[in-house]
């Protein structure tokens, strides 16, 4: 064991002598890296816990509690992707804990209606228990958690993300061009990525399968994205210069044009031409017509 795997495995231990005496933690589980086989942690992983309580808003108010487990350097909170909200924690030594607050109804509903599908991806890549006061978490895990099928997009879910790639294109160059250069580049680099990242997505299950492992939010994508993407990931992100925004918001419109072009002939769907045509056309006048000391308008 490591210096650093030792370090969290001490954390753990005084949380759970922590969490056995207090009457609000009914269990406690490890997800993530530090409980999967595949992909398991590194010394640069944090530790995930999925805290189930019967009080939630207590440790979302309070701060006092991670003194029983360490000394605390920064705490925040923050929104989960499935809505619910976790206590992300900096610890002495660098030591990233995120503890997901869920309140023991949530689990005694998950027991009788079955897992969402994100929960049950989550449970069988590895999970680890380490408080279970109740047999509530016993209980979760004997739930099926097979390999999620994943539904390729409906004809309407794939031309919503194509038209609103497209619309942002115009956008984009429209606030580059009259100076607003963070907006712009915000927009390239991160609402377009996101569209990006979809149609990546999409396009490996649509190449590879439905079952193909596409993890979640761009998790090793290097490992499952379309080779010839990953080639192109280098040139699609701009620093904070005009011109180089220019560059990366029309390499990244290349990218995602044959991307989708190709889901969408795997999938049988039409392909928003016209609307890519006259978008592309747009920029690209708009590009031709940037100024060299462009300014922000007033």
């Amino acid at each position: 064991m490591n210096q650093t795997a030792a370090a969290y495995a001490q954390l753990i231990k005084r949380y759970v002598q922590w969490a056995q005496t207090d009457a609000g933690t009914r269990a406690a589980i490890i997800i993530g890296s530090r409980a999967r086989a595949d992909h398991p942690a590194d010394e640069w992983s944090d530790l995930d816990i999925i805290v189930i309580t019967s009080d939630p808003r207590r440790y979302l108010a309070l701060t006092d509690w991670l003194e029983s487990i360490g000394n605390p350097w920064l705490t925040f909170i923050e929104q989960t992707p499935d809505g619910g909200m976790e206590r992300r924690v900096m610890f002495e030594g660098g030591l990233d804990v995120d503890f997901a607050l869920t309140p023991v109804e949530w689990c005694q509903q998950a027991v009788i209606t079955g897992l969402l599908s994100d929960v049950a991806d989550i449970i069988r890549r590895g999970v680890r228990v380490i408080v279970d006061k109740d047999g509530l978490a016993a209980q979760l895990l004997q739930m099926p958690a097979d390999v999620p099928l994943v539904s390729p997009p409906t004809q309407a879910e794939f031309l919503e993300v194509v038209n609103d790639f497209w619309y942002h294109t115009i956008w984009t160059a429209k606030h580059l061009r009259r100076g607003e250069l963070w907006w712009a580049k915000s927009c390239c680099d991160d609402y377009l990525k996101l569209r990006l990242r979809r149609m990546m997505e999409w396009h490996a299950r649509a190449t590879k399968g439905q079952s193909y492992d596409t993890w979640m939010r761009g998790r090793f994508l290097e490992e499952w994205v379309d080779p010839r993407a990953l080639k192109e990931l280098g040139g699609i992100f701009a620093h904070y210069d005009a011109e180089d925004v220019w560059r990366a918001l029309l390499a990244t419109m290349g990218l995602f044009r044959w991307m989708a072009v190709e889901t969408a002939e795997r999938l049988g769907y039409p392909y928003l031409k016209l609307g890519d045509e006259r978008a592309t056309e747009f920029a690209e006048a708009i590009y031709s017509t940037r100024l060299p000391d462009q300014t922000i308008a007033n």
